[in-house]
């Protein structure tokens, strides 16, 4: 495990430069793989936006966590998301991409609740600060997408779930964080499997 601190990134992102975020990224992959990892994950949604800019370089596989998302939703049959997270997360490409890959469909936050939902986790969540107010704010925009056709919403942030989860979201909840850590543990004993035999 190796990360560089979080102020660090929110530097690059703040001004809009996913070529830093991604160098920092691929210095983190780098002293992983040194030490011996044999795959690469990130827990962080956001930073995901990066990985374009260092896929070429990365010295390891590196394993999408939209893509153990999108393979959760398949699987339980689910066929249109709605997608929460970071304001950087849900304007970006890092589940589009995966999610149409697969045939889903999404439905992202309007520019108000990005914005609420976004100070939510960085003034808040972030800080450890959990409010009834924030629940009903998720709560609303999960509704919302609810009655626009998404049968499950992504907690597309590693806060979100600190907060939110299928007991008090009108969705059935896809929490990224978990998914791709039981993702990484089914490739982790996969390869093990694969080097015993």
């Amino acid at each position: 495990m190796h990360t560089h601190s979080l102020a660090d990134y929110m530097k690059c992102i703040y001004r809009d430069d996913w070529q830093g975020v991604g160098e920092l990224m691929l210095s983190s992959a780098n002293k992983l793989a040194k030490v011996g990892a044999d795959f690469l994950i990130c827990p962080d949604n956001t930073i995901h936006q990066a990985l374009p800019y260092i896929q070429a370089q990365l010295p390891l596989k590196w394993l999408h966590i939209a893509d153990a998302v999108a393979a959760q939703a398949v699987g339980r049959q689910f066929r249109r998301l709605g997608l929460t997270g970071t304001r950087y997360l849900v304007e970006s490409d890092v589940y589009p991409e995966k999610l149409k890959a697969r045939g889903l469909e999404y439905v992202p936050p309007e520019p108000g609740e990005r914005d609420e939902i976004n100070r939510i986790i960085m003034e808040e969540l972030v800080y450890g600060v959990f409010k009834p107010e924030a629940i009903a704010a998720f709560q609303r925009v999960m509704e919302r997408m609810k009655n626009q056709g998404c049968d499950a919403v992504i907690l597309g942030c590693t806060e979100i779930p600190l907060l939110m989860d299928d007991t008090n979201s009108p969705l059935p909840t896809l929490d990224s964080t978990r998914l791709l850590a039981r993702f990484a543990l089914r490739r982790a004993v996969q390869a093990k499997a694969v080097a015993a035999h």
